[in-house]
């Protein structure tokens, strides 16, 4: 596919925790993971926020930030995103405002209004939580006003986070996000990595509306994609067994650890063709390299983003650090300059 201009790419970290994996290996591996990542070119580390289930470690996410970004170097670490109906407003100031202290140009704050879990654990992480559900554009505005650095206009001040440089991004995986993305001159990430049925009618309401702010002249859109890449297209299908067994846990209910990858049989072949399963797994590229690139380039082609964001749910750590090493060569790939678009002097 012809590029006249460069696509970045990124992680969308889960922690996922496999069985007879202990979370303290989970972690060491997120850590791998990130330093992977930032020398092989992606642009950003995120950390998802999920609460009361087995199979994702990824809870207290702004502590998992800062000890990833401890660990790294210059790849920026962000959160993918803070579930904001879970928090204070003030609270998420204090927390980004003293990452990014300690962590100078590095820490995006990406920002959601989804619950991360079921509805009972919500309740219990905030009992209001529908409330702020429905003021989430309003405690975006408080955030921003956080870190502004004018003390004499509020008596309620998140110090360490005032003229702190933080940029925002707001998260959706329906239309709704989009509005406010726009309207606020916000990038825009979609999760269509598990939620695609409305990723173009958000874009475009996202890019129609679309009104420059003191963050952003113009538009900048984000869209998510799982990947399991391996040498051979049997390879990459018995490793996504893992991933596939836990999104028919997700659509069920029946919630488990992460399992180790077993033989494509026709009965999972047959229950990854369940439509709902189908629609969830629109955008997992599962294949050898040139298969996944394939896949690739044409969602690029299609949805126009200016950024991708890779999740992977792999069992093994020596086939997950493989997966994102032959995509990062699929997008330096994708990147190259070609005969189309090279000015001769």
């Amino acid at each position: 596919m012809p590029q006249n201009r460069s696509i970045d790419y990124s992680v969308l970290e889960l922690a996922v925790v496999g069985q007879d994996i202990p979370h303290h290996k989970v972690f060491e591996n997120s850590v791998e993971l990130a330093r992977l990542a930032e020398d092989l070119g992606y642009k950003r580390f995120w950390l998802a926020e999920h609460h009361n289930m087995v199979s994702i470690a990824s809870t207290a996410t702004t502590v998992l930030m800062s000890h990833i970004a401890s660990k790294t170097d210059h790849i920026r670490i962000g959160s993918g995103g803070i579930m904001l109906p879970n928090h204070s407003p003030l609270i998420v100031a204090e927390q980004f405002g003293t990452l990014g202290s300690l962590y100078p140009d590095r820490i995006d704050m990406g920002l959601g209004r989804a619950p991360g879990t079921d509805q009972v654990t919500a309740h219990a992480i905030r009992s209001d939580r529908m409330n702020s559900v429905f003021k989430f554009p309003h405690e975006i505005d408080e955030i921003q006003k956080y870190f502004r650095n004018d003390k004499a206009t509020t008596k309620v001040r998140a110090t360490v986070a005032e003229g702190v440089k933080i940029p925002m991004y707001i998260l959706g995986s329906s239309t709704d996000s989009a509005h406010v993305a726009a309207q606020k001159g916000l990038p825009y990430v979609f999760a269509s990595h598990f939620a695609p049925a409305q990723l173009f009618q958000a874009m475009e309401i996202y890019y129609r509306e679309f009104q420059p702010s003191e963050y952003l002249d113009e538009p900048y859109s984000i869209a998510g994609i799982n990947v399991v890449a391996s040498d051979s297209m049997e390879e990459a299908e018995k490793i996504s067994t893992s991933s596939l067994r836990m999104m028919v846990g997700v659509l069920t209910g029946n919630l488990d650890y992460l399992q180790k990858p077993e033989e494509m049989t026709a009965e999972l072949r047959e229950v990854r063709e369940n439509p709902a399963l189908q629609r969830m797994l629109q955008y997992a590229f599962v294949g050898d390299k040139a298969h996944v690139k394939d896949k690739t380039e044409d969602f690029l082609k299609q949805t126009g983003v200016d950024e991708v964001i890779v999740a992977s749910h792999i069992y093994h750590q020596e086939d997950r650090l493989k997966s994102f090493r032959i995509f990062s060569e699929i997008m330096e790939e994708i990147n190259q300059p070609t005969e189309a678009n090279i000015k001769l002097p």
